[in-house]
């Protein structure tokens, strides 16, 4: 294969497996024989396309290839199984039957989403499952991203699959009475994908732009099937939370913290949308935990200034969050808004009340806050410590820079 096919290949492999995936699910009902025809078709087409061409329609091909092998493989095993035969002679027969209407859901990623999602599965094993099969994260980044072991990770999604195996779970696209039941789980795994890319879990990257645009795409499918107002506020919260994107980062991959952010490189049509989304999820009166993230959101996003922002505001929206949805994480975060509307004194408590308690001693960001309000206090042991600490238990790359050279300023090797 030359470089230029190659290349393609590669290009298609990172952007559209995925979605060749969700497909292939769906036409075979099988978690496992698609991803194994997937790749078999991956491989046909390194040998096709180079003497072939490509096709005018990549994904189309690889679906059928995909669907091809597939049964290629179930006859191979009927030689020792004859029931493989059946569903081998079944799939022949509906290669060429016209697909059916999915319900209103127009993609195979959003339809497998919901699958994932069945109620009968456990909620870890939902988000596992999802983020393994429609995003193509690994193993030990879903596992960081949920704070737990990589085997621990590993028999949860191996578990989910056979209790779909096990119950004749179908692939199916739930009826529209069922979907609001679902929403949660779903918009808990959208949050998830867009999340990993916004902040990735660890490497040298702070964002991975494919995620967070799989995530706000989703967004934006799902509003379209059911325009809850939670599912329109999550919307609204990736926009604005995405629309920083450009300023986060230096050129040189480093981590740019938001009061030193150019905000003349925000993308302003992004948090329009975003605060015109917030608006409405509001006003229904029927909102939840991401649309108050959302309007806490827009209120940083509307802000001119780090010092022009509405910190009581900021407070007052993250007291309604706790009411809501008890978390240590949203305390850690009031606690820093309530740094910035009455001084570092009157947070540094707060934080070092949920570190005393037991809770988020293992969370990086919540040393790196504590560290932040001592350098403001001007006890440089003490930040000194806080930031070793936090430095310890970073994984990210340019999160692990940016508090070495905290260190560094502080005159710490």
């Amino acid at each position: 294969m030359n470089l230029a096919h190659q290349a393609r290949l590669d290009q298609l492999y990172q952007t559209e497996s995925r979605r060749v995936l969700a497909t292939l699910i769906r036409l075979l009902g099988d978690f496992d024989l698609a991803e194994e025809a997937m790749h078999e078709a991956f491989a046909a087409a390194l040998t096709q396309w180079p003497v072939d061409g490509i096709p005018d329609n990549p994904c189309a091909w690889l679906v059928s290839a995909g669907r091809f092998k597939a049964i290629d493989q179930l006859r191979r095993k009927a030689r020792f199984d004859v029931s493989y035969e059946d569903v081998a002679e079944r799939l022949q027969t509906e290669l060429t039957a016209e697909e059916p209407e999915a319900l209103g859901i127009e993609d195979d990623r959003l339809r497998l989403i919901f699958t994932c999602c069945h109620p009968s599965l456990a909620r870890e094993a939902q988000l596992a499952l999802t983020l393994r099969e429609v995003c193509g994260l690994t193993t030990e980044e879903i596992a960081r991203a949920f704070l737990t072991s990589t085997p621990t990770l590993a028999q949860r999604i191996v578990r989910a699959k056979a209790k779909i195996r096990d119950a004749n779970i179908p692939y199916e696209i739930p009826d529209l009475n069922q979907l609001p039941e679902r929403l949660e789980s779903v918009l808990q795994v959208i949050y998830l994908i867009f999340n990993e890319g916004y902040s990735a879990s660890a490497g040298d990257s702070l964002i991975r732009q494919d995620l967070t645009a799989e995530g706000i795409r989703l967004g934006r499918l799902l509003c379209e099937l059911l325009p809850e107002p939670e599912a329109v506020g999550l919307l609204a919260l990736l926009l604005l939370q995405d629309a920083r994107r450009a300023a986060r980062v230096s050129a040189d991959g480093d981590l740019i913290l938001l009061e030193q952010q150019d905000r003349s490189l925000w993308d302003r049509h992004q948090i329009n949308e975003g605060c015109n989304l917030v608006l409405g999820a509001l006003a229904s009166r029927r909102f939840g935990v991401y649309t108050l993230q959302a309007a806490i959101a827009a209120v940083h996003a509307e802000a001119a200034s780090m010092e022009a922002t509405d910190w009581p505001q900021i407070v007052g929206l993250y007291d309604a969050l706790l009411a809501l949805a008890p978390s240590p994480v949203i305390e850690l975060n009031r606690a820093v808004a309530v740094a910035m509307r009455d001084g570092p004194e009157a947070g540094l408590p707060l934080i070092d009340a949920l570190l005393d308690r037991g809770v988020l001693t293992e969370y990086h960001l919540a040393h790196a806050a504590r560290a932040d309000l001592y350098r403001r206090l001007g006890q440089k042991d003490a930040a000194r410590a806080a930031y070793r600490r936090a430095l310890e238990l970073a994984q990210q790359g340019p999160e692990q820079r940016f508090l070495a050279r905290r260190l560094a300023e502080m005159g710490a090797s």
